[in-house]
């Protein structure tokens, strides 16, 4: 009997009976394609849980929570990540572009998690010989740590029945395959029926399951859109190929936050930790420099202090260029033409560019003001102080809004050295200064760049 044709979306996993031009689900254009449907299986239920028999629900007033639902992976910044650790029997999908260090960091927290639990790492990319000279470049030996280079499902979960690990990992969901499709490894129709799989052995065994995935040409990673919608966590690995920093986010979370962040620094013996962000994003700031200020974010509960870089110069053509790396595109075109009108400064004849050091993206309002400065301090060829730091948000009219949590941020600048503020007006004794440390409060854009900016000798 021929298999009936079904068509899938890319970008969300909708399955149709024939093809469109744009998804009915999520008016994605041209994402459509023809896959083979998928047969049916029926030894998956008997396969994860060891019995057919249907589970019954029950009264939540009878489950009990276990006291070890959660537990460290040996890392901090990544327990920051996932909420204070990993959750027993989760499914987290950890994606980045090739080179990363996506398997790095998984066969490095294997070195913690085999003090405690038994670790299974399937790897579909490199042979057991590769991995055992990754691990011994990373010092990870431990006898609770099982490798198995394999592509099939099945033969993977044949595995995992008879080792039985507490945690699995899976390098990588592309490259695993189910002998009862037709489809090649790393097609929506196998990408879906595997991370199906591995969910039911987290679920109903409780293993506790991370998944590396690879990400496209658009950033995202590969594979339908419902991926993501599968998997209880999804972190993303991001960095440039020609610096050795790293940084870890949550784009999906089921037990924590999604504004943490953690940053590593890749080195010859691995990834190693950096606690304190603030210091690494700013070692090597030029001083004297015009085009350059300094603000804080808050980055989920943790204060981090970033630099703002701005370049203006005078336009050859008609169109002026608009360019920003880390910073919203949309905002900064905003800004531009808030320093024009309310701040007297005719930049719309000029080209923009900024650019946010460390490879961080500033999502909050809470830089614009320092935005504004840099842009300022480049168009007028003027330094902005090197002990000065700026935070606050910037309204249509030009005044400055309060941010959240400012005396968080206040601290971190005065702990890093930082020996002037500033900030928008206060009520009275809203906030209070630490020593040696001034805070210029101002109203509008135009106080704030007059009080950044010194007069040129």
């Amino acid at each position: 009997m021929k298999a009936k044709t079904m068509f899938y979306c890319t970008e969300c996993g909708n399955e149709t009976a024939k093809w469109a031009g744009k998804c009915p689900a999520c008016g994605a254009w041209n994402t459509i394609t023809e896959q083979p449907e998928l047969p049916k299986n029926p030894v998956r239920g008997k396969t994860v849980r060891g019995t057919d028999a249907p589970r019954r629900a029950c009264p939540v007033t009878q489950l009990e929570t276990d006291a070890e639902l959660r537990f460290s992976t040996g890392m901090g910044e990544l327990d920051r990540v996932l909420g204070g650790g990993a959750v027993k029997g989760s499914l987290v999908l950890v994606g980045g572009a090739p080179g990363i260090g996506k398997s790095t960091l998984m066969l490095q927290i294997c070195s913690k998690l085999c003090e405690f639990s038994k670790v299974l790492y399937v790897s579909g990319e490199e042979s057991e010989h590769q991995l055992k000279l990754r691990a011994k470049r990373l010092r990870v030996e431990h006898s609770n740590l099982y490798v198995l280079s394999e592509t099939s499902l099945g033969d993977m979960t044949a595995s995992v029945a008879a080792e039985k690990p507490d945690v699995l990992i899976v390098d990588s969901i592309q490259t695993l395959y189910n002998d009862a499709l037709d489809s090649p490894a790393g097609s929506i129709s196998q990408v879906k029926d595997c991370t199906m799989t591995l969910m039911q052995l987290s679920k109903g065994q409780g293993i506790t399951v991370f998944v590396i995935g690879h990400v496209n040409k658009e950033g995202s990673i590969a594979g339908p859109k419902v991926l993501e919608h599968m998997v209880d966590c999804v972190l993303y690995f991001e960095g440039e190929q020609h610096t050795t920093h790293r940084i870890l986010r949550a784009a999906k979370n089921r037990f924590g936050a999604t504004n943490e962040i953690g940053v590593f620094e890749m080195r010859e013996e691995g990834l190693v930790e950096v606690e304190n962000p603030s210091e690494m994003l700013l070692s090597g700031r030029p001083t004297d420099a015009p085009g350059t200020c300094v603000t804080c974010v808050m980055e989920g509960v943790r204060p981090v202090l970033a630099e703002i870089q701005a370049l203006t110069a005078t336009c050859a053509a008609g169109n002026p260029r608009r360019t920003s790396n880390g910073f919203d595109y949309n905002r900064a075109a905003m800004l531009l033409a808030v320093l024009e009108k309310r701040g007297g400064l005719k930049v719309s004849a000029c080209d923009a560019y900024i650019n946010i050091i460390g490879g961080l993206r500033l999502d909050e309002p809470a830089a614009d003001l320092a935005t504004v400065i840099a842009l300022a301090s480049s168009y007028l060829d003027r330094p902005v102080p090197a002990q000065l730091v700026a935070i606050g948000e910037v309204g249509l009219t030009g005044e400055l809004r309060n941010v959240n949590q400012l005396s968080q941020r206040i601290s971190e600048a005065h702990r890093l050295g930082f020996t002037r503020c500033i900030i928008p007006v206060q009520k009275k004794n809203a906030i209070s200064a630490p020593p040696n440390l001034e805070l210029i409060q101002v109203q509008n854009i135009g106080e704030a760049i007059r009080a950044a900016l010194r007069p040129a000798e």
